[in-house]
């Protein structure tokens, strides 16, 4: 039968690499040829950029730094031969250490193997851990648990739960720095709990931060059980394939190495100077034409697949913290970004997609669909259909729902949920970031907006301890006007107040008046 123009089009759109047997579907991106041909031009350049990233250009000129990430899974790749060997030393003895640890060699201070992992980190030093331990754990290694954050209710959840096994748990905190707040904290609440219990914290801590910093010292001063490297040239949503994510994935029993070598792969292909068979120069393009080159859509990932709940949480600090930039790379006024959010298929169908459907037109769906339903067979829930089928049968029903609104939406297609296939998605879509970097003309490998925040949490803990000085060194009562004019605070009287409220919710605070009623409030320290 002869072909139909439909079907002609419908593949001319559709990328596949036979290789990693992965899909990228464009047919429903809703893009114009012309658009799409006026972009070739600046994708090339965009290429040439990233090879000269690879090449170990300065790509963070506000730190200068070189940015190595693509290193990671193909050492020969590093500039100098003593990165590549670094990366390789790396390597092994995160795969030694790891060994030793599941089988038994490297143990508690009572001799029993360990059963569990507490990693303590934020942001990039969790985020990437913690998606693809969800999403390849096999069930065989250690069972890992996260504190991400200085929440003391979460820090009570976690050790609470470890409370039983705590003797038989492995700390890894990561930290470059080794000054993070939300790290240190966790860190010191787990060091509490371990000393409560009789316990030596050393004993069982392992470090993954950067040569010489805080951290580093102190896992050296107190003979931790070892210390692993972060190099300055990795940055934290991109170190997923250091030892900051390596590490607990080995201990987990993935398979690190099928994970660098999907990686490596997608590296490979997304090379190519031909836009047509570059998955991550058609999704920038995608990009950067629905949301006009600024942004203007929101990006949604659907997966259809549990394992891949996380993967929008990933990808919100990967895509956001790269994209959201105040200027550009001359320091033009720009205000750039791109937002994600997501859940999981078929669970949005349930919740959002109505508004998808039928709401605002101010976003794009991408599509993630995995091929293999499980290992193994399946059982047939009706007479002809499986769940896996009826999975299948969800996400073309959405699709087909936002087509017929005129919604934009991408499709990806992985064979399997495995450590190779995983490795090629961060991979793609860490290079399609910087792709888009470029044609938007941004830095892509900066975080000015980040560092801000913290200057900012710094400022708002200084001014809290000065209260509470001014607050011990008296014995009268003082209006929130008051404690305002004795520290020159002009200006900050609701944030004295939101102190004050958080610190009487927690600590001895004698208060005159209502704490609902700023104005009328007077305070002083209890007994």
């Amino acid at each position: 039968m002869p072909t139909t123009s439909t079907f002609n089009t419908y593949s001319d759109k559709l990328y596949c690499s036979e290789t990693l047997n992965i899909y990228l579907d464009m047919n429903d991106a809703n893009l114009s040829e012309s658009a799409m041909k006026s972009l070739e031009p600046a994708l090339n350049l965009a290429i040439n950029e990233m090879q000269n990233l690879e090449n170990g250009s300065i790509s963070n000129p506000d730190e200068n730094r070189q940015v190595g990430h693509y290193w990671l899974r193909n050492h020969s790749l590093a500039p100098s031969a003593k990165m590549s060997q670094q990366i390789e030393d790396t390597l092994n003895r995160i795969k030694l250490f790891a060994a030793n640890v599941i089988e038994g060699r490297i143990f508690n201070p009572e001799n029993k193997v360990f059963s569990n992992i507490l990693l303590i980190g934020i942001g990039g030093s969790a985020l990437g851990p913690q998606f693809i331990s969800d999403a390849l754990d096999p069930m065989t290694g250690l069972k890992i648990h996260f504190l991400d954050n200085t929440d003391p209710d979460g820090i009570d959840r976690v050790l609470s739960g470890l409370s039983a096994v705590l003797s038989e748990t492995l700390v890894i905190v990561i930290s470059k720095s080794g000054a993070t707040a939300e790290t240190r904290n966790g860190m010191l609440e787990t060091q509490n709990v371990f000393k409560n219990q009789g316990l030596n914290f050393a004993k069982q801590a392992v470090a993954v931060t950067g040569q010489g910093s805080q951290l580093h010292k102190l896992a050296t001063e107190k003979s931790w059980l070892s210390i692993f490297p972060m190099w300055d040239w990795v940055g934290g949503r991109t170190s997923v394939m250091s030892a900051v994510g390596l590490l607990p994935a080995a201990l987990l029993d993935i398979d690190i190495e099928a994970f660098l070598a999907g990686a490596a792969t997608m590296d490979e292909i997304t090379r190519s100077s031909d836009i047509s068979k570059n998955p991550a120069a058609l999704l920038a393009q995608a990009w950067f034409i629905i949301g006009e080159g600024k942004g203007t859509k929101d990006m949604v990932i659907l997966p259809y697949k549990d394992r891949l709940l996380l993967f929008s949480r990933y990808l919100q600090q990967l895509i956001m913290e790269s994209l959201g930039k105040r200027l550009d790379a001359q320091g033009n006024l720009v205000h750039q970004g791109l937002a994600v959010y997501g859940n999981k298929g078929s669970t949005d169908q349930h919740a959002y997609v109505q508004q998808l459907r039928d709401g605002l037109n101010n976003f794009f769906v991408t599509f993630i669909e995995v091929l293999s339903d499980r290992d193994g067979a399946s059982i047939m829930v009706d007479d002809q259909n499986s769940s896996g089928d009826y999975l299948f049968g969800f996400y073309k029903g959405t699709q087909t729902a936002l087509r017929e609104s005129d919604r934009s939406s991408i499709t990806i297609t992985i064979p399997d949920v495995s450590a190779r296939s995983i490795g090629a998605l961060i991979a793609l879509y860490e290079r399609a970031v910087g792709l888009y970097a470029t044609l938007i003309n941004i830095n892509a490998y900066h975080q000015p907006g980040v560092e801000a925040g913290k200057k900012a949490a710094g400022r708002v803990l200084e001014i809290k301890n000065n209260i509470l000085e001014l607050l011990g060194n008296s014995n009268e009562y003082l209006s929130i006007e008051d404690i305002s004019e004795k520290l020159s605070l002009s200006g900050q009287e609701i944030l004295i107040y939101q102190i004050l409220r958080h610190y009487a919710a927690n600590h001895s605070l004698i208060i005159q008046g209502s704490i609902a009623e700023p104005t009328m409030l007077k305070v002083k320290l209890g007994t």
